[in-house]
């Protein structure tokens, strides 16, 4: 795939995706702590890559999530867009929705390598994944006219779940014949089994999400944006990977307004012209344009105007505040931890935005200590040049 990022463009767009991963470390020691007085008091005016400790959250309310995660780690935010990522890579820079889906659920489910917290979309998506599949596989069970044993047919569902779930449509006859060969050599059996296996595939829905209108559905956009930025399919493909964990008609609006926002900034317009932009699909373009009003930064009052939590409707006006009144990467990504609450959240947007614009190293760009500061940081920005090349 090859995405209309402009050669001399492509450096801003790395930098943009190593500003979500700067931004996230950079607020987990005091995320989700509300009270913007205790922020200061703990963190001062350089609250950023503090451990996070349950005793920050001593007098001030909030909710101490990170419990064992230490100073550079990312939050579960952060982990998500990093199976988008990984997804991306696999499939040259195109979003495969089945890939996204096993990468989702084999990285946050039983036996995954997520250590950490499980946000509500993250838990709904899981549970409605093992759903689809369970009715798939009865559809596919009551739909057989072989005549099998219930043995016959609870082996042969556990031959053709590895492949279902990786395989579609024509890719799956020859390994699952070959997978039931090693147990069965009828040809009816394996027969029966290819049929299973294409009948779960058929059943199979893309809309795995939780009708959940948070932060989680606009947080892993940087990287997708990246790749389908300039291209037509840019808004399918917005709705389609955040379906995956959020089936919500208002979540898909935000996210739409997310990725109007970034690819204007990818594209290197201005950050006024990116929210005209954005502000086009937004389901409530009213508040954007009251946050982007006022003369002066003010993440805490923003915060208290529109709210901290993690739902879009809060969020993306205190985002839209930071990112109208904010001269450097640094100031954005302090004001947004000192506004307390949902910071790791609202950072996969601010970091991404004022990177792309200041880029690294500046006078206004990501320091390059902050850089360094991120748990497996050479691993992550590899990872980004990567996906950069591959589209």
């Amino acid at each position: 795939m090859t995405c209309n990022v402009s050669f001399e463009r492509k450096p801003a767009v790395v930098a943009a995706l190593a500003g979500g991963w700067v931004a996230d470390a950079a607020g987990l020691g005091l995320h989700w702590l509300y009270d913007s007085q205790r922020i200061h008091e703990v963190g001062g005016q350089s609250p950023e890559f503090l451990p996070p400790k349950a005793d920050y959250f001593k007098g001030g309310f909030g909710y101490f999530a990170h419990e064992g995660k230490q100073s550079g780690d990312i939050s579960h935010y952060g982990a998500a867009t990093g199976v988008l990522i990984d997804s991306l890579l696999a499939s040259e820079g195109r979003l495969d929705i089945r890939d996204y889906q096993r990468r989702f659920r084999a990285f946050f489910g039983p036996g995954g390598h997520w250590r950490g917290y499980i946000d509500n979309p993250t838990r709904v998506t899981l549970n409605n994944l093992n759903t689809i599949e369970q009715n798939a596989i009865e559809r596919a069970q009551s739909g057989t006219t072989a005549e099998l044993t219930e043995k016959q047919k609870r082996i042969l569902v556990q031959k053709v779940l590895p492949y279902t779930r990786r395989l579609s449509g024509d890719q799956l006859a020859d390994p699952v014949r070959k997978a039931i060969s090693l147990t069965y050599q009828d040809p009816k059996i394996q027969e029966a089994g290819i049929y299973l296996a294409k009948t779960i595939d058929q059943h199979l829905l893309p809309e795995s999400g939780a009708d959940d209108m948070q932060l989680p559905a606009v947080s892993k956009l940087p990287p997708l944006v990246a790749c389908y930025s300039g291209s037509n399919e840019l808004m399918e493909v917005t709705e389609s990977a955040v379906r995956v964990t959020n089936h919500n008609d208002e979540a898909v609006a935000w996210a739409k307004c997310t990725a109007r926002l970034l690819e204007s900034l990818y594209q290197g317009k201005p950050m006024s012209d990116a929210m005209d932009s954005a502000m086009a699909e937004a389901p409530d373009p009213d508040n954007l344009r009251k946050a982007r009003s006022g003369e002066r930064l003010d993440a805490v009052t923003a915060g208290e105007s529109f709210g901290r939590t993690c739902y879009l409707h809060e969020a993306m006006p205190v985002i839209f505040h930071i990112l109208s009144h904010s001269v450097s990467y640094t100031e954005a990504i302090r004001a947004n931890i000192h506004c307390g609450g949902d910071s790791c959240g609202r950072a996969w947007i601010i970091g991404p935005a004022m990177a792309a614009l200041h880029g690294v190293v500046t006078e206004h760009g990501i320091p390059l200590s902050w850089l360094a500061r991120v748990k497996d940081a050479s691993a992550r920005y590899a990872d980004i040049e990567s996906l950069l090349t591959a589209t």
